[in-house]
């Protein structure tokens, strides 16, 4: 194994990696590691047209109790031919230990700030927001509840469905589902 590098991190360091072990806590979880993309996502919600997308997601850790969510979207035509970008987001999901109990904290480059809670049964997990942030410029309607489950249908194909609440539609109504093939 190479050295760990010394003072401050350069670019040559850029390909340092090292990979720490799984915390004990994220065992759970483990089943969502790695890089997944969709190719055929829906989209639609009473207020907007249907669209099809793209979205590539990763789940990543460093050792800690959490993970690292990377997600990248793509809005695209029918045919797949725009390739314009519709979204991203970062986050960290976090188990509480001992415990089937996570929590969901992201980021949505759009303005969106969303703090969800949930549990992971076997190879599922269900979410549900307690808290939206939005920035104050944000457009209307704004988002004032979202629903995600993440599901494993099989070792190398992971789904995602999202519901959403604004306050101009409640309760909350189908928005997004994808299904992803692990690339990585």
């Amino acid at each position: 194994m190479a050295a760990l590098p010394t003072g401050p991190l350069t670019a040559a360091d850029a390909s340092y990696k090292l990979a720490p072990p799984l915390h004990d806590a994220l065992k759970p979880l483990a089943w969502l590691l790695g890089t997944w993309r969709g190719e055929e996502g829906k989209g639609d919600y009473p207020t907007i047209k249907d669209f099809k997308y793209k979205e590539e997601v990763k789940f990543d850790h460093v050792g800690q109790p959490n993970l690292h969510l990377h997600n990248n979207s793509q809005f695209c035509s029918s045919h797949y031919e725009t390739g314009k970008p519709l979204h991203r987001e970062k986050g960290f999901l976090k188990i509480q230990p001992g415990t089937s109990h996570l929590a969901l904290v992201n980021t949505q480059n759009v303005g969106i700030v969303e703090l969800s809670e949930g549990e992971v049964k076997g190879q599922e997990i269900m979410l549900e927001s307690h808290t939206i942030g939005r920035m104050t410029f944000g457009k209307d309607p704004a988002v004032t509840k979202i629903q995600r489950t993440f599901r494993l249908v099989d070792a190398d194909t992971l789904e995602q469905v999202v519901h959403m609440e604004t306050s101009a539609t409640a309760p909350a109504q189908h928005h997004l589902s994808i299904q992803y093939k692990k690339v990585a």
